[in-house]
């Protein structure tokens, strides 16, 4: 027997419908190149997009065609998001940090009809036009009067487009698992490939995101996501943020500028923040230059990669509750959080410094397993370590226009490349991704482990580890640190004395190589294929 219950479809069209009418007139904040602090409300970047959807319904569109961008995190990027998607097209964000021939494999395998693109990424643009010759019109992201000269072809302006449109669009009725946006992995090994999220999946992501023992998202926020619009939907803060009704601050262009945040935080009373460890970096290290604060700011959210303590630890100083999560592109993103509970044990505080850096509990949807080689799976006990699987339904089936080699080596469970442990309280730990794990004398070293210890000394800026043969062990860590500005005396001793009481005795680095900066990958973290090509001669 089934419920009584009407059937409504979720889809992200709801979103827009309730903003509009709940919380019109909170603010969208955003800094743009041709204005550094571009302001107006819920109600009126939804009647922009509305607009933008009546343009694109002249463009000769199927329902599920790619529409691409190709642009920073500000209010036309907005616009565009919602006004795809609502239309029934797909809206496909694309990392302009990925090198040529990616970028030129991503929009020829999406086959994307249109791009908008900020006047930033014209010169990339350009580059890439003559190769994706499928590629219908081009939209440059600014007004008329920013409007540079290009040699982009079938170029429009998106102001004047915009001018002459209607406000009054009638959404098309989508089934809810419809394709909503696309996003590609960063693909550090092989091509790209494409994870495509369906609008019962973006709004399922988006209500759980906003749990209190998640990112706790209300009306009472002020959020600026650091983290960028063309990686994952920026965590779904551009769902969740007008859903809860919180106030929205888009950096555009300076999510990397520490003095740009830290004059955002202040000026428009930031409450909570969202990004990579590398963006904290930036923001703590000038603050401690220029000696400034943050008073307005409450908490941040870390994820990407697996943060120092010492970023936890200053921003303690700061009085900024900081909390880790875990999550992939595969999974849209949102794994875990961690978040405190009643029912968490009194520790030590050598024992709560690891609790805190853990990413944390699975959240309502997500189903995590440790699994061994043999495929077995592991017990919580925070000893096991194997690898990390998930299931849940904004995980990925299966990659785009690859349906036929599924994204999972065992049925109904992603298999994310970590090596992760999982505690009787249900914190999970990342101890390293599979295919960087040091195997030395037949036990794995945790080189994420190793490298948090490394960057709690006030002397190092960045570090890495990486395993590199060994004729004994098989593989032992090497450790490649970037040292801090004005520590050029640090040397490889002081390090390993350093980490002699942090780290097992067998995990201590047999050696340390001292480099002026490290490779990252698109989405700022640090790149361990290109680290062991540039370090494919060394020899112990």
């Amino acid at each position: 027997m089934n419920g009584l219950m009407m059937d409504q479809p979720l889809l992200v069209k709801s979103i827009v419908e309730h903003a509009q009418l709940i919380h019109p007139d909170v603010e969208v904040v955003s800094v743009t190149a041709d204005n550094p602090r571009h302001r107006y409300t819920y109600r009126e970047a939804f009647r922009r997009s509305r607009q933008l959807a009546n343009v694109m319904a002249g463009w000769g569109l199927q329902q599920g065609d790619r529409v691409a961008t190709l642009g920073w995190s500000d209010h036309r990027h907005l616009e565009a998001y919602y006004a795809i998607c609502t239309s029934g097209y797909v809206c496909h964000t694309i990392n302009p940090r990925l090198f040529l021939p990616q970028l030129e494999f991503i929009i020829n395998h999406a086959e994307d009809q249109w791009v908008f693109v900020d006047r930033d990424f014209l010169p990339l643009a350009e580059a890439l036009a003559p190769l994706c010759p499928e590629v219908r019109g081009w939209v440059v992201m600014t007004s008329a009067d920013f409007m540079p000269e290009t040699s982009l072809p079938d170029v429009y302006c998106y102001e004047p487009l915009l001018a002459d449109a209607s406000d009054s669009f009638r959404y098309p009725q989508l089934d809810e698992n419809s394709a909503c946006s696309l996003c590609y992995t960063s693909g550090t090994t092989g091509n790209p490939k494409g994870v495509l999220y369906s609008h019962r999946s973006t709004i399922l992501h988006t209500l759980v995101s906003m749990l209190p023992n998640v990112m706790n998202l209300g009306g009472h926020e002020v959020v600026l996501p650091i983290v960028p619009m063309f990686h994952v939907n920026a965590w779904g803060f551009p769902y969740s943020s007008p859903l809860a009704g919180a106030k929205l601050v888009l950096p555009g262009s300076k999510m990397g500028d520490g003095r740009e945040l830290t004059g955002l935080i202040n000026s428009e009373g930031v409450t909570l923040s969202a990004g990579v460890p590398t963006v904290w970096l930036a923001l703590q290290a000038h603050l401690r230059a220029s000696g400034e604060s943050v008073p307005s700011l409450k908490r941040i959210l870390t994820g990407g990669s697996a943060p120092p303590l010492a970023i936890l630890e200053e921003f303690d100083r700061l009085g900024v509750e900081s909390q880790v999560a875990w999550g992939m592109t595969e999974m849209s993103p949102l794994g875990t959080a961690n978040a405190p509970t009643l029912l968490s044990p009194e520790q030590t505080t050598e024992a709560a410094s690891k609790t805190r850096l853990k990413a944390g509990r699975q959240v309502f949807g997500v189903e995590l397993k440790i699994t061994g080689d043999d495929g077995e799976e592991l017990p919580w006990d925070g000893e096991a370590f194997g690898n990390l699987k998930a299931r849940g339904p904004w995980v990925c089936s299966s990659y785009f226009r690859l349906e036929e080699s599924s994204a999972h080596a065992e049925p109904g469970w992603l298999d994310t490349g970590d090596i992760a442990t999982i505690d009787p309280d249900g914190l999970m730990a990342i101890t390293d991704r599979s295919k960087d794990v040091i195997k030395s004398g037949g036990e794995w070293i945790s080189s994420i482990d190793v490298e948090n210890a490394v960057l709690s000394h006030p002397k190092v800026a960045e570090a890495a580890v990486i395993g590199r043969p060994h004729p004994r062990w098989g593989e032992r860590p090497l450790l490649i640190v970037v040292r801090d500005r004005g520590a050029e005396e640090l040397g490889a001793d002081e390090v390993l004395d350093f980490l002699r009481d942090k780290v097992a005795k067998w995990w201590l680095p047999d050696a340390v190589e001292f480099v002026d900066e490290l490779p990252h990958t698109a989405t700022g973290k640090i790149h361990k294929v290109g680290l062991r090509e540039t370090f494919a001669e060394f020899e112990f």
